[in-house]
Protein backbone atom coordinates (compact mmCIF):
# COMPACT_ATOMS: atom_id res chain seq x y z
CA UNK A 1 0.00 0.00 0.00
CA UNK A 2 2.83 2.35 0.96
CA UNK A 3 4.67 1.60 -2.31
CA UNK A 4 1.51 2.28 -4.29
CA UNK A 5 1.05 5.64 -2.57
CA UNK A 6 4.69 6.53 -3.20
CA UNK A 7 4.29 5.62 -6.90
CA UNK A 8 1.16 7.75 -7.16
CA UNK A 9 2.89 10.67 -5.47
CA UNK A 10 5.89 10.36 -7.77
CA UNK A 11 3.66 10.28 -10.85
CA UNK A 12 1.86 13.37 -9.58
CA UNK A 13 5.16 15.14 -8.99
CA UNK A 14 6.32 14.34 -12.52
CA UNK A 15 3.08 15.72 -13.96
CA UNK A 16 3.48 18.92 -11.93
CA UNK A 17 7.12 19.26 -12.98
CA UNK A 18 6.26 18.74 -16.65
CA UNK A 19 3.39 21.22 -16.32
CA UNK A 20 5.64 23.84 -14.78
CA UNK A 21 8.25 23.33 -17.50
CA UNK A 22 5.59 23.72 -20.18
CA UNK A 23 4.19 26.83 -18.49
CA UNK A 24 7.62 28.48 -18.51
CA UNK A 25 8.44 27.39 -22.06
CA UNK A 26 10.66 28.56 -23.60
CA UNK A 27 13.18 29.57 -20.96
CA UNK A 28 16.33 29.07 -23.07
CA UNK A 29 17.38 29.00 -26.75
CA UNK A 30 15.83 26.41 -29.05
CA UNK A 31 17.25 24.52 -32.02
CA UNK A 32 15.45 24.36 -35.35
CA UNK A 33 16.85 21.50 -37.41
CA UNK A 34 16.66 22.02 -41.16
CA UNK A 35 17.33 18.63 -42.77
CA UNK A 36 19.01 20.05 -45.87
CA UNK A 37 22.11 22.04 -46.72
CA UNK A 38 22.22 25.80 -46.21
CA UNK A 39 21.05 27.94 -49.09
CA UNK A 40 18.31 25.68 -50.45
CA UNK A 41 14.61 26.62 -50.55
CA UNK A 42 13.77 24.81 -47.27
CA UNK A 43 16.70 26.47 -45.52
CA UNK A 44 15.74 29.94 -46.77
CA UNK A 45 12.12 29.52 -45.67
CA UNK A 46 13.12 28.06 -42.31
CA UNK A 47 15.48 30.92 -41.54
CA UNK A 48 12.86 33.54 -42.39
CA UNK A 49 10.24 31.92 -40.17
CA UNK A 50 12.75 31.02 -37.42
CA UNK A 51 14.00 34.60 -37.11
CA UNK A 52 10.48 35.89 -36.51
CA UNK A 53 9.70 33.06 -34.07
CA UNK A 54 12.77 34.10 -32.06
CA UNK A 55 11.25 37.56 -31.64
CA UNK A 56 7.82 36.24 -30.73
CA UNK A 57 9.08 33.63 -28.23
CA UNK A 58 11.69 35.86 -26.63
CA UNK A 59 14.35 33.19 -27.07
CA UNK A 60 16.78 32.60 -29.90
CA UNK A 61 15.91 29.92 -32.44
CA UNK A 62 19.28 28.51 -33.49
CA UNK A 63 19.34 27.05 -37.01
CA UNK A 64 21.20 23.76 -37.47
CA UNK A 65 21.52 22.27 -40.95
CA UNK A 66 21.70 18.47 -40.84
CA UNK A 67 21.64 17.09 -44.38
CA UNK A 68 21.79 13.53 -45.69
CA UNK A 69 19.52 10.72 -46.88
CA UNK A 70 17.09 13.05 -48.61
CA UNK A 71 16.46 14.94 -45.39
CA UNK A 72 15.93 11.84 -43.27
CA UNK A 73 19.14 12.24 -41.27
CA UNK A 74 18.09 15.61 -39.88
CA UNK A 75 14.50 14.54 -39.31
CA UNK A 76 15.75 11.47 -37.44
CA UNK A 77 17.63 13.85 -35.14
CA UNK A 78 14.30 15.54 -34.35
CA UNK A 79 12.47 12.27 -33.70
CA UNK A 80 15.23 11.15 -31.30
CA UNK A 81 15.37 14.43 -29.36
CA UNK A 82 13.96 15.00 -25.88
CA UNK A 83 10.25 15.96 -26.10
CA UNK A 84 10.78 19.20 -24.21
CA UNK A 85 10.22 21.66 -27.06
CA UNK A 86 13.83 22.76 -27.35
CA UNK A 87 14.54 20.77 -30.50
CA UNK A 88 12.13 20.91 -33.41
CA UNK A 89 12.50 20.59 -37.13
CA UNK A 90 11.26 21.61 -40.53
CA UNK A 91 9.70 18.70 -42.39
CA UNK A 92 8.74 18.52 -46.06
CA UNK A 93 6.71 16.33 -48.37
CA UNK A 94 9.96 14.49 -49.04
CA UNK A 95 11.01 13.86 -45.44
CA UNK A 96 7.55 13.07 -44.08
CA UNK A 97 5.60 11.54 -46.99
CA UNK A 98 7.50 10.49 -50.10
CA UNK A 99 10.48 9.06 -48.24
CA UNK A 100 8.30 6.54 -46.41
CA UNK A 101 7.85 4.65 -49.70
CA UNK A 102 10.90 5.79 -51.63
CA UNK A 103 13.42 4.46 -49.12
CA UNK A 104 13.65 0.73 -48.63
CA UNK A 105 14.43 1.22 -44.95
CA UNK A 106 13.08 4.58 -43.72
CA UNK A 107 14.82 5.88 -40.61
CA UNK A 108 11.51 6.58 -38.86
CA UNK A 109 7.74 6.39 -39.14
CA UNK A 110 6.59 9.90 -39.98
CA UNK A 111 3.10 9.30 -38.58
CA UNK A 112 4.11 7.94 -35.17
CA UNK A 113 7.59 9.29 -34.37
CA UNK A 114 6.74 12.99 -34.41
CA UNK A 115 4.31 15.47 -32.91
CA UNK A 116 2.85 17.67 -35.68
CA UNK A 117 2.91 21.40 -34.88
CA UNK A 118 1.97 23.52 -37.88
CA UNK A 119 1.99 23.60 -41.67
CA UNK A 120 3.86 26.74 -42.73
CA UNK A 121 3.58 26.96 -46.49
CA UNK A 122 3.49 25.02 -49.69
CA UNK A 123 5.40 25.75 -52.88
CA UNK A 124 4.04 24.36 -56.15
CA UNK A 125 6.02 22.49 -58.78
CA UNK A 126 5.85 23.49 -62.40
CA UNK A 127 6.90 21.96 -65.69
CA UNK A 128 9.80 23.81 -67.32
CA UNK A 129 11.10 22.82 -70.75
CA UNK A 130 14.07 23.73 -72.94
CA UNK A 131 13.44 26.80 -75.07
CA UNK A 132 13.50 24.93 -78.37
CA UNK A 133 11.25 22.01 -77.44
CA UNK A 134 8.73 21.99 -80.33
CA UNK A 135 5.60 22.50 -78.25
CA UNK A 136 3.78 25.70 -77.38
CA UNK A 137 1.64 24.56 -74.42
CA UNK A 138 1.05 21.64 -72.06
CA UNK A 139 -1.47 19.91 -74.34
CA UNK A 140 1.13 19.78 -77.09
CA UNK A 141 3.75 18.64 -74.57
CA UNK A 142 1.57 15.68 -73.58
CA UNK A 143 1.18 14.57 -77.20
CA UNK A 144 4.88 15.12 -77.93
CA UNK A 145 6.02 13.23 -74.81
CA UNK A 146 3.79 10.25 -75.53
CA UNK A 147 5.06 10.07 -79.11
CA UNK A 148 8.76 10.68 -78.35
CA UNK A 149 9.25 9.21 -74.87
CA UNK A 150 11.99 6.84 -76.03
CA UNK A 151 14.36 9.67 -76.89
CA UNK A 152 13.44 12.24 -74.23
CA UNK A 153 15.21 12.93 -70.93
CA UNK A 154 14.21 14.82 -67.83
CA UNK A 155 16.52 16.10 -65.13
CA UNK A 156 16.24 16.46 -61.38
CA UNK A 157 18.13 17.70 -58.34
CA UNK A 158 18.83 14.07 -57.46
CA UNK A 159 17.07 10.74 -57.01
CA UNK A 160 14.25 11.11 -54.53
CA UNK A 161 14.18 14.91 -54.63
CA UNK A 162 10.92 16.83 -55.06
CA UNK A 163 11.99 17.64 -58.62
CA UNK A 164 12.49 13.94 -59.37
CA UNK A 165 9.21 12.77 -57.87
CA UNK A 166 7.24 15.56 -59.52
CA UNK A 167 8.32 14.09 -62.86
CA UNK A 168 7.69 10.54 -61.60
CA UNK A 169 4.08 11.62 -61.07
CA UNK A 170 4.04 13.23 -64.53
CA UNK A 171 5.29 9.98 -66.10
CA UNK A 172 2.67 8.03 -64.15
CA UNK A 173 -0.21 10.29 -65.21
CA UNK A 174 0.87 10.41 -68.88
CA UNK A 175 1.70 6.67 -68.95
CA UNK A 176 5.15 7.44 -70.33
CA UNK A 177 8.58 6.04 -69.48
CA UNK A 178 10.96 8.94 -70.01
CA UNK A 179 14.60 8.60 -68.93
CA UNK A 180 15.60 10.29 -65.67
CA UNK A 181 18.98 12.07 -65.44
CA UNK A 182 19.80 12.93 -61.80
CA UNK A 183 22.13 15.83 -60.99
CA UNK A 184 23.79 16.97 -57.78
CA UNK A 185 21.34 19.75 -57.03
CA UNK A 186 18.89 22.06 -58.75
CA UNK A 187 21.57 24.39 -60.15
CA UNK A 188 23.30 21.82 -62.37
CA UNK A 189 19.95 20.42 -63.54
CA UNK A 190 18.67 23.87 -64.51
CA UNK A 191 21.96 24.61 -66.27
CA UNK A 192 21.57 21.50 -68.43
CA UNK A 193 17.99 22.46 -69.26
CA UNK A 194 19.07 25.97 -70.24
CA UNK A 195 21.79 24.46 -72.45
CA UNK A 196 19.19 22.22 -74.12
CA UNK A 197 20.89 18.97 -73.11
CA UNK A 198 17.78 17.69 -71.30
CA UNK A 199 14.16 18.21 -72.33
CA UNK A 200 12.36 19.18 -69.16
CA UNK A 201 12.51 19.64 -65.42
CA UNK A 202 9.73 19.49 -62.84
CA UNK A 203 11.01 22.33 -60.71
CA UNK A 204 9.89 24.06 -57.52
CA UNK A 205 8.37 27.40 -58.48
CA UNK A 206 10.56 29.43 -56.14
CA UNK A 207 13.74 28.34 -57.90
CA UNK A 208 12.24 28.08 -61.41
CA UNK A 209 10.66 31.54 -61.49
CA UNK A 210 13.86 33.61 -62.04
CA UNK A 211 14.80 31.42 -65.02
CA UNK A 212 11.28 31.55 -66.46
CA UNK A 213 11.17 35.33 -66.02
CA UNK A 214 14.62 35.59 -67.60
CA UNK A 215 13.47 33.63 -70.65
CA UNK A 216 16.16 30.95 -70.44
CA UNK A 217 13.53 28.20 -70.05
CA UNK A 218 9.80 27.99 -70.68
CA UNK A 219 7.08 27.11 -68.17
CA UNK A 220 4.13 25.09 -69.49
CA UNK A 221 2.01 24.08 -66.51
CA UNK A 222 1.62 24.39 -62.77
CA UNK A 223 1.13 21.14 -60.89
CA UNK A 224 -1.65 22.20 -58.52
CA UNK A 225 -5.40 22.81 -58.65
CA UNK A 226 -5.21 26.62 -58.74
CA UNK A 227 -2.93 29.24 -60.21
CA UNK A 228 -0.08 30.69 -58.19
CA UNK A 229 -0.02 34.41 -57.29
CA UNK A 230 3.71 34.30 -58.07
CA UNK A 231 2.98 33.09 -61.64
CA UNK A 232 -0.57 34.28 -62.35
CA UNK A 233 -0.32 33.80 -66.13
CA UNK A 234 0.77 30.16 -65.92
CA UNK A 235 -2.20 27.79 -66.26
CA UNK A 236 -2.43 24.58 -64.28
CA UNK A 237 -2.19 21.15 -65.88
CA UNK A 238 -5.84 20.65 -65.00
CA UNK A 239 -6.85 23.78 -66.89
CA UNK A 240 -5.10 22.26 -69.91
CA UNK A 241 -6.93 18.96 -69.76
CA UNK A 242 -4.83 16.74 -67.45
CA UNK A 243 -6.27 15.77 -64.06
CA UNK A 244 -4.32 14.36 -61.13
CA UNK A 245 -1.10 16.34 -61.58
CA UNK A 246 -0.89 17.79 -58.09
CA UNK A 247 2.70 18.06 -56.89
CA UNK A 248 4.19 20.57 -54.51
CA UNK A 249 6.61 20.67 -51.67
CA UNK A 250 5.37 21.78 -48.29
CA UNK A 251 7.16 22.93 -45.17
CA UNK A 252 5.93 22.24 -41.66
CA UNK A 253 7.17 22.18 -38.08
CA UNK A 254 7.45 18.92 -36.16
CA UNK A 255 8.42 18.10 -32.57
CA UNK A 256 9.45 14.70 -31.16
CA UNK A 257 6.61 12.38 -30.20
CA UNK A 258 5.11 12.74 -26.71
CA UNK A 259 5.82 16.48 -26.49
CA UNK A 260 3.39 17.98 -23.92
CA UNK A 261 0.33 19.68 -25.40
CA UNK A 262 1.02 23.13 -23.82
CA UNK A 263 4.41 23.23 -25.56
CA UNK A 264 2.85 22.20 -28.88
CA UNK A 265 0.25 24.94 -28.49
CA UNK A 266 2.88 27.56 -27.66
CA UNK A 267 5.08 26.65 -30.61
CA UNK A 268 2.08 26.44 -32.93
CA UNK A 269 0.99 29.95 -31.97
CA UNK A 270 4.49 31.33 -32.53
CA UNK A 271 4.72 29.63 -35.94
CA UNK A 272 1.29 30.82 -37.07
CA UNK A 273 1.94 34.37 -35.84
CA UNK A 274 5.30 34.31 -37.63
CA UNK A 275 3.94 33.38 -41.06
CA UNK A 276 1.19 35.99 -40.68
CA UNK A 277 3.64 38.79 -39.95
CA UNK A 278 3.42 41.14 -42.98
CA UNK A 279 7.19 41.25 -43.57
CA UNK A 280 7.40 37.44 -43.43
CA UNK A 281 4.41 37.03 -45.74
CA UNK A 282 6.06 39.34 -48.25
CA UNK A 283 9.35 37.42 -48.16
CA UNK A 284 7.62 34.05 -48.52
CA UNK A 285 5.50 35.34 -51.40
CA UNK A 286 8.71 36.39 -53.09
CA UNK A 287 9.82 32.75 -52.91
CA UNK A 288 6.59 31.63 -54.56
CA UNK A 289 5.40 30.10 -51.29
CA UNK A 290 1.71 30.10 -50.37
CA UNK A 291 1.32 30.31 -46.60
CA UNK A 292 -1.05 28.05 -44.69
CA UNK A 293 -4.27 29.69 -43.54
CA UNK A 294 -7.11 28.92 -41.14
CA UNK A 295 -7.55 25.25 -40.30
CA UNK A 296 -4.45 24.39 -42.36
CA UNK A 297 -2.26 25.69 -39.52
CA UNK A 298 -3.56 23.26 -36.87
CA UNK A 299 -1.64 20.19 -35.63
CA UNK A 300 -4.63 18.00 -36.56
CA UNK A 301 -4.55 19.20 -40.16
CA UNK A 302 -0.82 18.53 -40.41
CA UNK A 303 -1.23 15.02 -39.00
CA UNK A 304 -3.86 14.23 -41.65
CA UNK A 305 -1.74 15.83 -44.37
CA UNK A 306 1.20 13.55 -43.55
CA UNK A 307 -1.05 10.48 -43.69
CA UNK A 308 -2.80 11.50 -46.91
CA UNK A 309 0.40 12.55 -48.69
CA UNK A 310 2.18 9.34 -47.70
CA UNK A 311 -0.64 7.29 -49.20
CA UNK A 312 -0.91 9.47 -52.31
CA UNK A 313 2.78 9.33 -53.20
CA UNK A 314 3.09 5.60 -52.54
CA UNK A 315 1.08 4.90 -55.71
CA UNK A 316 3.28 6.58 -58.38
CA UNK A 317 6.52 5.72 -56.54
CA UNK A 318 5.66 2.01 -56.45
CA UNK A 319 4.41 2.09 -60.04
CA UNK A 320 7.66 3.67 -61.24
CA UNK A 321 9.80 1.09 -59.47
CA UNK A 322 12.12 3.81 -58.17
CA UNK A 323 13.65 3.19 -54.74
CA UNK A 324 16.62 4.29 -52.65
CA UNK A 325 18.63 2.06 -50.31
Amino acid sequence: MKMRLMGTALAGLLVLTAGAAAQNYPSRPMTMIIPFAAGGPTDVLGRIVGARMSELLGQQVVIENVGGAGGMTGSKRVSDAQPDGYTFGIGTVGTHAQGQTLYKRPLYNSQTDFTPVALLAQVPILLTVRKDLPVKDFKEFVAYAQANQGKMQFGSAGAGSATHLGCVLLNYILKTNITHIPFRGTGPAMGELQAGRIDFLCEISSTAKPHVDGGTVRALALFQDKRSPALPDLPTAKEQGTDGLIAYTWNAIFLPKNTPAPIVERLNKAAVDAINTPAVKEKLAGLGAEIATGNETTPAYLAKLVKDETEKWAVPIKASGVSVD
